[in-house]
């Protein structure tokens, strides 16, 4: 949760030299190249690696950067991209039939009235257009969420490394007619400084590599609703990186809207420990 809290800082400082949607296929072609050399694919079907790459390469990161890079404020896109939590369980509940406990729902609407205080405090730093963008990479977070979980107990470092290739040409295809075409592609890869290509491989091999392949192997042992909250700790990450390294403003409304949404996250998480204590 460190390292992806952190990397809020990271993607706004990498954005002003590369455009999102290239910095978002640069990002997984370092993650797919080169370990798929020496790690073989894993034994899970083509279609379930495309929908997973696609939904977290396209619909994740190449979304929250292009939010990211003017649309909303990277301390606050690290706490909001966290509806990925009720996404997850949501479909978790749908397809996998997991029931929804009372304090599980508490925790959520703790949560949700964090996220509302947010949207009433939008500005020229965060747009409704930012919100809505990243509350859809969420979204894309938990169909990833839910497509891992079915491709079972495989190697998840595999998983997520193989599951790149089919992040690379929908987001090229975008960068290429959005972004300037292949000429300003390139211009961009060929003048970037050392520091912009160092965010480059921190989102391939901390954040994808990693930071994945991990939250894959902990969705495939747990169930979702006892593992999807535990993002819910990147925004203290995210925004405390953002505070002091972009000098992004803490005002009281921002702390409060996060307090709600941690406070979310320790429901969920010890009240089944709380209660269980309480009853001896």
């Amino acid at each position: 949760m460190a390292v992806w809290g952190t990397n809020f800082v990271v993607i706004k400082v990498s954005l002003d030299a590369f455009p999102p949607f290239l910095f978002a296929a640069l990002r997984f072609t370092f993650a797919f190249l080169p370990l798929a050399f020496f790690i073989p694919r894993p034994k899970v079907s083509w279609g379930n690696l495309c929908a997973y790459g696609v939904a977290i390469g396209v619909g994740q990161f190449g979304i929250l950067f292009f939010a990211i890079d003017g649309r909303i404020s990277p301390g606050l896109a690290s706490l909001v991209v966290q509806t990925q939590v009720f996404f997850t369980i949501g479909l978790a509940m749908f397809f996998a039939k997991e029931r929804l406990r009372l304090y599980q729902a508490l925790a959520v609407l703790v949560s949700m009235t964090g996220l509302a205080i947010i949207g009433l405090h939008t500005d020229a730093d965060t747009t409704f257009i930012g919100m809505g963008l990243v509350v859809f990479a969420g979204l894309s977070w938990g169909i990833g969420n839910t497509v891992s979980r079915r491709a079972g107990s495989i190697n998840m470092l595999s998983y997520v490394v193989w599951a790149s290739a089919f992040s690379l040409p929908p987001l090229l295809l975008i960068s290429w007619i959005f972004e300037g075409g292949w000429e300003q592609m390139s211009a961009s890869i060929i003048s970037a400084p050392m520091g912009a290509w160092a965010g480059v491989f921190w989102q391939s091999w901390g954040n994808t590599v990693f930071g994945y392949a991990a939250w894959a192997w902990l969705l495939s042992k747990h169930p979702a609703a006892v593992v999807a909250p535990a993002p819910l700790l990147v925004p203290i990450f995210g925004m405390g990186a953002s505070a002091y390294f972009l000098s992004e403003p803490l005002p009281l409304w921002k702390i409060l809207a996060a307090s709600l949404v941690i406070a979310g996250l320790v429901v969920n998480l010890f009240w089944p420990s709380l209660e269980k204590y309480f009853r001896k």
